[in-house]
């Protein structure tokens, strides 16, 4: 049997195998009860096992006495949007994220509208080998449809206040969008029209059946970059199957790189709202000499949007997130959210009225590896005991994982909270140094000669 993750990021596995329909009821019935039995929004992506998936969590939820309000295949974001829409008592996004169409999960959301902090994730953790308490029949809850979850979260990304969407729409950019088979076919035609792109889909339609790996990484992404250059586009956009993540493509027909997505966010958004930003330790040195630019901070947090969205939260940050694509705008909600990236992309080029390529050339260069350590999950804290040893004699930061810091590098070391891997990243100013930089760290680590 493989593995079942269980982490602030939520509980995921293979479907059928770790994630269980008894696995998957436990967790949502104590869920609801987490959730004092009161209304809780359910949405999900497009993954073959998502409707099993549904009808599992809605079960259990309204035999607690939940009020389950059924928000059908969205983004991630629009679910967490929902739950502050409704004043509901906590939400659930049933997705795997970037993960193989075999994996699924549940991932929980606050009354807030943001993910269960650490503190609260393993407040409910704690509760889910404890005894269930059934309603009968009088107290049993219910299942409402809500058919319009989708266009407000188009409405609030429209009404960001410093873009000038009238200007936008008169651009008429040439778009085109991979949604690989996700839940972003929903939702991402509809956003650029009214944007006023002709927008050219790939893998809209939202089967589960993803059209080439999920993840939006540069390697996956040949078919994008084809249909770009073929139909002589702006850019591209692709997203994941939860439509958290934003990778783009220029006008060259070329990936730019995921690291990328945030710092032109960051870009456009401080020339409009000046103040610090926040970003998690993987993510590239690119967002210093942003910031620099504006005269601003950059605050380093662990690794995770909630912890990303928190410290934006606290020191009332205009924009930020994660490397990884996933860009933050508070003026939409404290949540990676593709579509605020789109939006936010397209209004820098509008700005500087020149093609996306040459706004990139202008900018400093770095080279990220990434690299990652399957084992089994007994060798985890040996391999990073390893890690650990790498780090003496160097600057280094462990508030999450092991991030040293050397001359025009860094490496980052972290169990992943979604896999039974460790991952190691790196970035450097050659693409050679980050290559070699990254696998010498990992043989390091596997052979334990450090």
């Amino acid at each position: 049997m493989s593995h079942l993750m269980i982490s602030v990021s939520g509980v995921r596995g293979i479907s059928g195998d770790s994630l269980t329909p008894l696995v998957v009821s436990r967790f949502a019935a104590q869920f609801g009860t987490f959730c004092r039995n009161g209304t809780v929004v359910v949405g999900r992506d497009s993954r073959t096992t998502g409707t099993a998936m549904f009808h599992c969590i809605v079960g259990s939820l309204i035999s607690v006495g939940c009020q389950v309000i059924d928000i059908g295949i969205t983004p991630t974001p629009t679910v967490l949007l929902a739950v502050r829409h409704h004043q509901a008592d906590g939400g659930i996004s049933i997705t795997a994220s970037h993960n193989p169409p075999q994996w699924n999960a549940m991932k929980f959301v606050d009354r807030d509208g943001m993910f269960l902090s650490p503190e609260r994730a393993s407040a409910f953790l704690s509760t889910i080998d404890t005894g269930i308490t059934w309603k009968n029949w009088q107290e049993v809850g219910s299942l409402v449809p809500d058919n319009d979850a989708i266009m407000r979260h188009i409405d609030r990304v429209l009404d960001i206040p410093y873009v000038d969407v009238a200007r936008i729409r008169e651009r008429k950019f040439r778009v085109v969008i991979d949604s690989v088979n996700g839940a972003g076919g929903l939702i991402s035609p509809l956003l650029l029209s009214k944007l006023g792109c002709e927008v050219i889909e790939l893998n809209s339609e939202p089967t589960g059946i993803f059209a080439h790996p999920a993840e939006p990484l540069n390697e996956n992404l040949t078919q994008l970059e084809q249909a770009v250059s073929k139909h002589r586009a702006d850019l591209g956009f692709a997203t994941d199957p939860d439509v958290d993540r934003l990778a783009i493509v220029s006008d060259r027909g070329k990936c730019i790189g995921e690291e990328l997505s945030v710092a032109l966010a960051e870009m456009f958004v401080l020339g409009k709202k000046k103040g610090d930003i926040v970003v998690n330790l993987s993510s590239s040195m690119i967002s210093d000499d942003i910031a620099a630019r504006y005269g601003v901070t950059v605050h380093r947090v662990k690794v995770g949007e909630i912890n990303v969205g928190k410290k934006m939260e606290e020191i009332r940050s205009p924009i930020g997130g994660e490397g990884n694509g996933g860009i933050i705008c508070p003026d939409v909600h404290y949540t990676r959210d593709a579509m605020a990236g789109m939006v936010l992309i397209l209004a820098l080029l509008r700005q500087e009225e020149r093609p996306l390529s040459a706004i990139v050339d202008d900018l400093p260069r770095y080279f990220f590896a990434k690299g990652k350590i399957e084992t089994a999950p007994e060798n985890i804290d040996l391999y990073m005991h390893r890690a650990l040893q790498l780090s003496k004699g160097r600057k280094t930061d462990l508030q999450d994982g092991i991030k040293i810091y050397g001359d025009k590098h860094w490496i980052h070391i972290r169990k992943s909270g979604t896999e039974p891997i460790i991952r190691v990243y790196v970035e450097s100013d050659s693409q050679d140094r980050s290559n070699q930089i990254c696998q010498t760290t990992m043989a390091l680590i596997t052979d334990g000669k450090t």
